[in-house]
């Protein structure tokens, strides 16, 4: 199957999930400096989850890139993903709403855990339609980041209940881990067109 469809939807959904994000935020009260002071956390929760889906979208991105065909098991992979992507707004819509509980901050980490976990299984599935010689089995490597990003929301998700300052430090540290940007399938396709 070809893999247009998937990556309009992809794309589509991505597109939805930092819109409703961005409605979250209500008209301050009042129209001065000081009114915008008590949406500080929710615009917070906000920079950061903006920057997990925009990662999310731009490793999906360069990830597709590398895939020739698609099957029903990447299909659903993929709607497995967009699920936890999906639940980020209402995390970070929570977060904010309660300054960095330690609740929410757990279950923001959860979430970040299930989206890397539903990432991983897409990224095998579609390692293992395309074999170990595939254009993406090359750029991945050892994937240190990939195999160190679930390690560390684990511990950020043990520590949010006691040290939810902790827990806001590894998701901002892990999202900055994923920010550098990652050259790796870029790399591998311009070496094959030279």
């Amino acid at each position: 199957m070809n893999k247009t469809r998937l990556e309009a939807f992809s794309d589509g959904v991505l597109a939805i999930i930092i819109t409703i994000m961005v409605l979250e935020f209500k008209l301050p009260e009042g129209a001065s400096c000081a009114a915008l002071k008590p949406l500080l956390p929710k615009f917070l929760s906000y920079i950061l989850s903006f920057i997990y889906v925009g990662i999310y979208w731009n490793n999906h991105h360069h990830m597709m890139h590398t895939v020739k065909q698609v099957n029903g098991k990447i299909l659903w992979a993929n709607l497995h993903l967009l699920f936890w992507l999906s639940l980020i707004p209402f995390a970070t819509a929570w977060n904010g709403e309660n300054h960095f509980a330690p609740f929410p901050m757990m279950l923001y980490g959860i979430i970040l855990l299930m989206n890397g976990i539903a990432y991983y299984i897409l990224q095998s599935l579609i390692l293992k339609k395309h074999g170990k010689d595939s254009l993406l089995s090359k750029a991945l490597g050892s994937d240190i980041k990939g195999k160190s990003s679930p390690i560390l929301y684990v511990i950020a998700v043990l520590f949010a209940n006691y040290y939810p300052a902790i827990s806001g430090g590894i998701y901002i540290f892990v999202a900055l881990m994923w920010l550098v940007p990652d050259k790796r399938i870029e790399r591998i396709f311009d070496n094959q067109n030279q």
